[in-house]
């Protein structure tokens, strides 16, 4: 029996190990994005000329969109340890008799929920951050007469909609707190349902 719960440990402990380095490197990445987003929003500020806003957008959402259809996958995949290991986490509270000698068999798990979660929120601040830009560019001053050429770069970044992409899907706040609530809900009625079953 000493061997299994070795084992057992040794098992949850790489797999532990594998998805919080493959979170973190998405960390890393959609970090480097944000950074990247605030300095064209500092270039439009800097340079103060309409007319190299649109190649810098450009440049700017290429990188976006390369990282995004890049590193896609990787994000679903944490999505999906996500959805699956939360109903896992409260089934395993619920069916073994839970006591507080419990609480470090538990802990493994609630850090790889909150380090993916954390991902999945910093890779749609990537998306918010782009969503801010137009506001940006609208607000700066580049001199008279070119209020007709502003709204035209204006409506050229709002259109290009970028941000951070999970299989064409947009990945905002929103969807984070949506995903997040809706396996809150399942949680929740699968708890009841095994509390229900018991009484």
């Amino acid at each position: 029996p000493a061997w299994d719960v070795v084992q057992h440990v040794c098992l949850i402990a790489i797999f532990s190990a594998v998805i919080l380095c493959l979170a973190y490197g998405m960390v890393c990445v959609c970090r480097s994005l944000i950074v990247m987003v605030d300095a064209f929003c500092c270039d439009v500020v800097d340079v103060g000329r309409l007319s190299e806003i649109t190649p810098m957008w450009n440049l700017t959402q290429a990188v976006l969109r390369k990282a995004s259809t890049d590193l896609g996958r990787c994000m679903l995949v944490l999505g999906l340890v996500l959805a699956f290991s939360v109903p896992l986490f409260a089934v395993d509270v619920a069916v073994f008799e839970f006591t507080v000698y419990d609480i470090p068999r538990l802990l493994p798990g609630l850090l790889v929920t909150s380090g993916i979660l954390y991902t999945l929120l910093l890779a749609a601040k990537v998306s918010e951050k782009c969503a801010q830009v137009p506001v940006l560019i609208n607000a700066v001053c580049f001199g008279s007469g070119t209020e007709r050429s502003r709204q035209h770069t204006v409506d050229y970044v709002t259109s290009s909609d970028a941000g951070f992409y999970v299989c064409d899907m947009r990945l905002t706040i929103t969807v984070v707190i949506k995903f997040v609530y809706v396996w809150c809900i399942i949680v929740v009625g699968l708890l009841t349902r095994l509390a229900s079953s018991e009484g």
